[in-house]
Parts: structure tokens; sequence; C-alpha cells
């Protein structure tokens, strides 16, 4: 398996093998035990800028997302007071730098990620998109294409699998660790990894027979599918994993906590119906935000990571 090794800008992003409790890098508190960054008490450290970032996770068309996002963006900006600047990410790790940098106020981080996202740059995490119901998540799909000569996960071997990044919990983390306890498999010994940077790279390329087998979320493939980028009969599912949370919404830790609540709020207050987000994600069931803890809702994507022998220092 390859390790981790993400160098963005002066920050280095690298994996212990030895398990331990998941914790924060020194620069954050943690003094009410919820495995977040505190708000930071001295006032000199708080934040409160007249324009605010928000980065929506790396996808393969960020137009396509600045678009579904603009209605969201501008209620935000009439809640908060404040101008609202929707910045296109091109990766996970950059967009982790960024708001460790302080270049980044307002964040959607895929589901993998927020462990990274929440230690090494203070991100606090507080809602997700759900259905209607308040059911919400994907699940990990191992896929390949009608025709490429594999019918099950065991025909992986000797053969090149897809993932997306190392911080992806879909793309790398879970398969990663279900590959090996159930199949005995592992990269670089039984198969040989390619790196794809997003998911809907891993989806058209199996799609295009580019890549033979991938490990995607299948919320991503659904979009895509509603969006006529692919059809379903280009993709064949060889395992199907549990549920696991989708991408969070948060916050940069050092944010006033007057503008915290301000950003909390405007989305918990959003008005779904007719919006441009509802039209972009309605297709896959979403139809709300919802509140969420990282310490309760990330608490399987954290078992994945101590699986996985994963352990973020961040220097």
């Amino acid at each position: 398996m390859k390790t981790l090794g993400l160098v963005v800008g002066a920050m280095m992003l690298v994996p212990s093998m030895a398990q331990a409790a998941f914790s924060l890098d020194s620069r954050y508190n943690d003094a009410d035990g919820d495995l977040v960054a505190d708000i930071p008490t001295d006032a000199s450290q708080l934040k409160d800028p007249s324009t605010l970032v928000f980065a929506y996770t790396p996808v393969e068309d960020p137009a396509v997302y600045a678009d579904a996002w603009s209605d969201f963006l501008d209620y935000l900006a009439e809640k908060t007071g404040k101008k609202v600047q929707f910045f296109p990410v091109q990766s996970n790790a950059a967009q982790i730098e960024a708001m460790r940098a302080g270049r980044l106020h307002i964040a959607g981080f895929n589901t993998g990620s927020n462990p990274l996202a929440v230690a090494c740059a203070g991100y606090r995490p507080f809602t997700m998109m759900a259905a209607a119901d308040g059911s919400y998540g994907y699940e990990m799909e191992i896929i390949t294409y009608p025709g490429s000569g594999i019918d099950k996960v065991e025909d992986i071997k000797g053969k090149e699998m897809a993932f997306t990044s190392e911080t992806s919990n879909s793309g790398f983390k879970a398969p990663s660790a279900i590959l090996k306890a159930d199949y005995d498999m592992v990269a670089g010994t039984d198969f040989t990894p390619e790196f794809s940077g997003k998911h809907d790279n891993s989806i058209l390329g199996v799609a295009n027979h580019d890549y033979v087998a991938a490990a995607v979320a299948n919320s991503v493939m659904g979009r895509m599918e509603d969006r006529g980028v692919i059809e379903a009969d280009q993709i064949k599912t060889l395992y199907t994993s549990q549920t696991f949370p989708t991408t969070s919404y948060g916050v940069a830790y050092n944010l006033t906590p007057e503008l915290q609540a301000r950003i909390k709020d405007a989305f918990m207050s959003f008005p779904w119906e007719g919006s441009s987000l509802a039209a972009e994600f309605s297709e896959s069931g979403e139809a709300q935000f919802v509140p969420i803890s990282f310490q309760k809702e990330w608490e399987v994507i954290r078992k994945i990571d101590d699986a996985n022998n994963v352990q973020y220092n961040c220097r």
C-alpha cells in the first residue's frame, strides 16, 4: 500500500504507523473533549473577515457546483451581512491547507478528509445534507465495466485499480481496509493502485475503459448519471459497503463566535424548495441540512483510519 505523504506549501501531512487516539494539532485546544478545535477565548486570535470564502469538496467540474451553490451563497451573504466568494479547489490537500492558512472560512469536506481537516486545519463541522426524513449517507462501491473480465472482487488481483486520493474515505481508506480484511488483498502486492484525484475521474475512467476497476462514492456516480455524464449500463458494481456519512459542512475554528452562529443559522434555515441546491441534489435524495457532530457521526471513519494504521500528524 502506498503511504500518504502530501506536501502542500510548507505543510506536510504524514500518517504514523502507530495506532493512537484521535488528537488535534498542538496549535488547537479541545477543552470540552468533543474532538474539534475550541473557539479561541483570546479576542486577538479571532477573525471577522469582510468576505467569506466557501469551498465545496473537489469535483470534476467546479463550475457546475458554483451554480448549484449560488442560491445558498446568496442566502449566506444575507444572513451574515458579508460578501461571499465561491472558491473552486483542485484537491483535498489544497482545501485543507487553505483553511489551515486562514484563506478558507467555510467548507464542505468529503467524508475521508474530515479527520485530517479537523486535526490539522481547525475545521469545525456541524452539518451535512440529508433526505426529508433525516436519513443520510452514501456507500462505497467497487466498480468495473461490462466485458472487463472481472466478475468478482477477487478478479482484481494482478490488475490495476483506481483510487481517488489518500484522504478519501470511499476513494481509498475504506476500500483499502475492506480489501485487506475481507479479501486478503493489499495494494502494491496483489494489485497495482492508481490515483485519479477525484471520484468523477475514476468513474469516467471506468466508463471509458481507462481503468479496469475503481473504488468510488455511489452518491457522486448517481449525480453523474442524473446529469447524463455517464450511463448506468457503462458501470458494473462488484461490491457495495455499509452506509457512511457524507460531506460535512463547517467553519474555521477562529471565526468570531457570533459569525460562526450566523453561518450555522444560514445552513439550518436555508429554504431548499425551488433552490439551485435542490435542483442539483434532490435526485440523490438530499432535501435539508441536519446537525451532526464529528465525535459521533465520524466514529466509523476514525475506526477505518485505525484499521489502516493511520494517525495524522501535522507539521
